[in-house]
């Protein structure tokens, strides 16, 4: 059975939904919310990914998760039966609601390990990289996520959904993630509890560290609520946007790039094979010698330095009593 890709309808809607932002930004709100030049690159950036995937995601489907659906869902009597016997799933509509849910799982753990895996942040930094937070900024998507994208979504089909069931699934998560990348669009009341909105998405692309490597899901929250990265918003906080080691250019080398560039340069600093595996593999911003700490070991300082403040200021309490 063939289905359409929901982007195709999409990407049309993309574009009109952010002239919709930038014009209205423009005339009536917000003049800073687009800067031309950084607009131009997220742009560029959405329209080399569009053109690449449309050729990698193809080769995609038919070299990964079609091999993959048939090598363990092969016809047998003439009926797809996966390998550990049971009837590969069919398109009722209960199947599709399962198969939506299980993409939504994987996204949320695909995305996480962008975060988490430094060599996968490098590709996904692209999209983080700008200080701007807009619809322009959702198609700000690096090119080379594509290439191991698939592979975490791949146990899907293994286990017996049809390919282009996961494609249309894919489609719509990603209908979602770009219209989360607004402003102006506020808390959602009752939502908030099961669904990933607007506002947990700019804590998610802030660089705030009380905020940094949160809020990961896609259509649901609740996974980041189960594994301890869900965060609201608070809007006592000022948001800044952006990344701790931004590419500072508007040339889509060095944003594509920039990442890297800087794995290579931190691997040189040490002889040690482990260290360059962990510069490399490691969570973002380790070090060996401790001259940049990751999100963990900042919040932990930071918790540390609290913890001592306020001792200190109960003993001084204390000695002020006693005098």
């Amino acid at each position: 059975m063939d289905f359409t890709n929901p982007l195709v309808y999409g990407v049309p809607c993309f574009l009109g939904f952010i002239a919709l932002e930038l014009s209205y930004s423009k005339v009536f709100d917000d003049k800073d919310l687009y800067k031309w030049k950084d607009f131009i690159s997220s742009l560029s950036l959405g329209v080399g990914s569009a053109i690449l995937g449309a050729l990698l995601k193809t080769a995609s489907v038919i070299l990964v998760f079609n091999f993959a659906y048939d090598l363990f869902n092969p016809v047998v009597d003439g009926v797809r039966t996966n390998i550990m016997g049971y009837e590969s799933f069919g398109y009722a509509w209960y199947v599709w609601i399962v198969c939506m849910l299980l993409d939504d799982f994987t996204y949320y753990w695909f995305h996480r390990q962008n975060h988490m895996v430094r060599f996968l942040w490098a590709a996904h930094i692209v999209h983080h990289s700008s200080d701007n937070f807009n619809l322009g900024t959702a198609v700000r998507n690096g090119w080379f996520t594509i290439l191991y994208k698939p592979f975490f979504y791949v146990w899907i089909v293994i286990i017996g959904f049809p390919p282009e069931m996961l494609v249309v699934c894919l489609g719509i998560e990603a209908l979602w993630q770009f219209q989360l990348h607004t402003q102006y669009i506020k808390k959602l009341g009752i939502f908030e509890k099961f669904i990933n909105t607007h506002t947990m998405h700019q804590v998610h692309h802030a660089c705030n560290i009380e905020y940094m490597d949160k809020n990961h899901g896609g259509i649901l929250n609740i996974f980041d609520r189960i594994f301890g990265t869900w965060k609201e918003l608070d809007e006592s906080i000022d948001i800044e946007y952006g990344v701790s080691t931004p590419p500072n250019s508007y040339n889509l080398y060095v944003i594509l790039m920039h990442e890297y560039q800087n794995i290579w340069q931190d691997m040189k600093k040490s002889s040690n094979w482990y260290h360059k595996f962990m510069y490399a593999f490691g969570p973002p911003g380790w070090s060996h010698d401790g001259s940049t700490l990751t999100v963990k070991q900042i919040r932990k300082a930071m918790a540390k330095e609290k913890l001592e403040a306020e001792r200190k200021k109960v003993e001084k309490e204390k000695e002020l009593k006693v005098a």
